[in-house]
């Protein structure tokens, strides 16, 4: 489900790169390169929970979830960034 969220966020950045300036192109990607480095991080915390048992399990679950809300809050935070190069244009 997750791939698929992330396939979708980024079919709809190439649908609204179209639009964008290279100045904010270049923004929203900085954001969404962490947000990647973020996301990857969780993949692995819940790979490494996959071999835990218990509250160790649930800690490394709970771990990859911040680390999932942090991609999402920095992906938006590269929107708003984004179109605020955009508007002082």
């Amino acid at each position: 489900m997750k791939k698929f969220i992330t396939v979708l966020g980024l079919v709809s950045l190439v649908a609204l790169a179209a639009c964008d300036s290279a100045q904010e192109n270049k923004v929203e990607n900085a954001y969404e390169n962490q947000a990647d480095a973020l996301d990857n991080q969780a993949d692995n915390m819940e790979a490494a929970a996959d071999n835990l048992t218990g509250s160790a399990e649930n800690a490394a679950e709970n771990a990859a979830d911040v680390l999932e809300n942090k991609a999402d809050a920095t992906r938006e935070a590269g929107e708003k960034a984004g179109d605020a190069v955009e508007n002082k244009m």
